[in-house]
C-alpha cells in the first residue's frame, strides 16, 4: 500500500493546480480498492480533494478567495471525456446555456450514450440521462441546444421576447448545420423552427432548402 500510495503520489505531481483525478488515472497501478484507498489517504493529508463519489481535484488556490473549485460543468465534460461518451446539455440547462433564462438551474442535465447516472458537486446535481444515439448526432452549437430547450418546453407558451431571442441564435448557426440538425429533430421542434425563420428577413429559409 505505501508502495502505491508513494507511486499515485508522485503521479501526482504531473498534475496542474486544478486539475480533476479519477481513480481510472491509476488504473494498473493497484487493485480498484487499493488505489481508491490511496486516493483516501491522500485527501485527508490534504494532498487532493474529494469532490464527490470518485471526482478528485488536485487544489488550486488563489490568495484572496482560497481554494477553487471546477464548475459542475467542467466536471461533466471531464467525466465525458474520461469514459469515452458523448453528452449534450438538455431541458432547463440547454435553456440557461441560451441565455433563455437568468436562473441558474440546481441540475445539470446531459444526455448521453453512456450508463445514466446522477452525481452530487457542492449543491448541484449532475445527471447523465441515457438516450437514443439520434438526439446525440446533432453538430450545430447552436441548433443542437436549441433543438433539447425546444424538446423540453411546450412552444406555445414561448414568448415574444424569447422567440427573438431564439430566432437571432438561429441565424447565427451555419445553414447546412442547421439543416442538418432539422431532419434530426421532432415534428414539433421542426416546423417550429422552421415557422420562426420563415418570419425573418434573412435568407436562411433559402440556405436550409439550398
Amino acid at each position: 500500500m505505501a508502495t502505491l500510495h508513494n507511486n499515485i503520489e508522485r503521479a501526482l505531481a504531473r498534475y496542474k493546480p486544478g486539475d480533476l483525478i479519477f481513480p481510472i488515472d491509476f488504473r494498473g497501478e493497484g487493485s480498484e480498492g487499493a488505489i481508491k484507498m490511496a486516493l483516501s489517504r491522500l485527501t485527508k493529508e490534504e494532498k487532493i480533494q474529494r469532490l464527490a463519489h470518485g471526482i478528485y481535484v488536485k487544489p488550486k488556490k488563489d490568495p484572496l478567495f482560497g481554494i477553487i473549485y471546477p464548475s459542475a460543468e467542467v466536471i461533466a465534460e471531464a467525466i465525458a471525456k474520461k469514459e469515452k461518451v458523448r453528452i449534450k446539455p438538455a431541458g432547463a440547462y440547454a435553456l440557461h446555456k441560451l441565455g433563455l433564462t437568468t436562473q441558474v438551474p440546481t441540475k445539470l442535465v446531459y444526455l448521453t450514450d453512456g450508463a445514466p447516472r446522477q452525481i452530487k458537486v457542492g449543491n448541484t446535481f449532475i445527471k447523465f440521462k441515457a438516450t437514443k444515439p439520434k438526439k446525440l448526432a446533432t453538430i450545430g452549437k447552436i441548433s443542437s441546444l436549441v433543438i433539447q430547450a425546444l424538446e423540453d418546453i411546450n412552444t406555445i407558451k414561448i414568448d415574444a421576447t424569447s422567440k427573438e431571442r431564439i430566432k437571432a441564435l438561429l441565424l447565427k448557426e451555419d445553414p447546412k448545420k442547421l439543416r442538418h440538425d432539422l431532419k434530426l429533430a421532432p415534428a414539433k421542434v421542426n416546423d417550429y423552427i422552421v415557422k420562426l425563420l420563415k418570419e425573418s428577413t434573412d435568407d436562411r429559409m433559402a440556405k436550409l432548402n439550398g
